[in-house]
């Protein structure tokens, strides 16, 4: 037993217990590796499977409608799921523990949700298969995000979340790479799975997971339908940390949503030649991505404060954007890059370790976490309906659409910074 930790037994009223020193040795790269794993399993169907998938059901031509319904359906199944499975996690009783029941059935569900969406012969069936995969592989992610308040102290968790945070660049470029291996639907949608069921199996069997006193008592259809909300006005600084985070994440994924079609009108692309284009430009994101998120959790633990990395994050990107506006050739798109991955990447080194310290209840740390990763997934739906009148504006005034998209989600990245110091009880 590792000797670095004590987490105490607690009741689901009680506050949560946390180490006095630091974390276990084995949490924080097993936590990465679990991470990485689950991610890897829900963004290579998003990025190209699920894309062939349709494609050979019902071809080219009329792929676009259904995989767009099925993305959407996907994504709202996730953004109901978290907040759900993290108040369910938070008052699991047994001697498995809280995490640790959620963590192995989401994932084994979750493969079994690719192998439905691998197997099926119908769109209906494509749609189920993967709604029952979103459900499965964000209640896993909801008790995992849950365990960093439970294990690591407040002053230490910059590293563990910037290591998240390189988790979703990674599992886009190995995703994207690990496709290619594949020429069947089986392997490029469940072989990810099973590579994620492995790692967070292996999270799970290693956690020194909390466990409840007693059980607590049973959730009504009240409890669970106020999983979604909380109250701004008593607890102020979660409200402010949950706008933040969907600020920032609205101008970085308006970033990406629209990249094919900006490279392909605005810099003549050909099309045979777009998705390697893109592949550079992911290249060029991620890898800044990555080094930031590291450096940036390591630089907030030593300096103790969160917020004024928060702020340089929303400023660097906001430049990135610019840049990318007012691109002249793809070689300073490439460079745009660059610079929103290293804002991207500062971002998601803090974002996480922030929020930890500002939920509104110890004993519904998952529940919390959950709704704040709404926050993430609201800005896929949101942003390309917004994207529609921007565009058009810019247009209209002679600034030019894809330039006015941009410069706008420079403006919403520095907002992102700027209100994180409304935050008060966290440095």
């Amino acid at each position: 037993m590792d000797n670095a930790v004590n987490i105490e037994r607690l009741d689901v009223t009680t506050d949560v217990a946390v180490p006095n020193t630091r974390e276990p040795r084995r949490y924080v790269p097993t936590l990465a590796l679990a991470n990485f794993g689950i991610l890897l399993a829900l963004l290579t169907p998003v990025l190209v499977s699920l894309t062939l998938k349709v494609q050979s059901l019902v071809g080219t031509e009329a792929a676009a409608g259904p995989l767009s319904l099925i993305l959407s359906l996907g994504a709202l199944c996730a953004m109901i799921a978290n907040p759900i499975v993290g108040r369910l996690s938070d008052r699991t009783a047994g001697r498995w523990g809280m995490r640790r029941p959620w963590l192995i059935g989401g994932a084994v569900v979750g493969v079994l949700g690719l192998a439905v969406v691998a197997l099926a012969h119908t769109v209906l069936l494509v749609a189920i298969g993967w709604c029952i995969a979103q459900i499965a592989w964000n209640a896993a992610l909801a008790s995992l995000n849950a365990t960093l308040p439970d294990q690591v102290p407040a002053e230490r968790r910059g590293v563990p979340s910037g290591i998240v945070g390189m988790s979703t660049p990674l599992g886009i470029l190995v995703g994207s790479v690990l496709v290619n291996f594949f020429p069947g639907d089986f392997g490029r949608l469940v072989i990810p799975g099973i590579i994620a069921l492995v790692l967070v199996t292996t999270f799970a069997l290693l956690l020194t997971d909390r466990r409840l006193t007693r059980r607590p008592k049973r959730l009504g259809i009240k409890e669970i339908l106020t999983a979604f909300v909380f109250n701004p006005r008593k607890n102020p600084d979660f409200g402010w940390v949950w706008l933040t985070k969907f600020l920032f994440m609205f101008g970085y994924v308006g970033v990406q949503s629209f990249m094919p079609l900006y490279l392909l009108q605005n810099f003549k692309v050909d099309p045979a030649t777009v998705a390697t284009t893109i592949l550079v430009a992911n290249l060029c994101l991620i890898g800044a991505t990555v080094v930031t998120s590291f450096l940036g959790g390591f630089i907030s633990d030593k300096l103790g404060r969160r917020k004024p990395l928060l702020l340089l994050s929303g400023l660097i990107a906001a430049a990135g954007l610019i840049v990318l506006a007012f691109a002249p050739d793809l070689g300073t798109v490439y460079v745009a890059q660059v610079i929103i991955g290293l804002g991207s990447g500062t971002f998601l080194a803090v974002d996480l370790a922030l929020a930890s310290q500002v939920l509104p209840s110890a004993a519904d740390s998952a529940k919390d976490l959950g709704v704040l990763n709404i926050a993430s997934a609201l800005p896929q739906s949101l942003a390309p309906a917004l994207a529609v009148p921007v565009m058009a504006l810019g247009s209209a005034i002679g600034l030019g659409g894809y330039s006015a998209w941009y410069v706008f989600g420079a403006i919403v990245a520095v907002l992102s910074g700027v209100l994180v110091f409304r935050v008060k009880s966290v440095r």
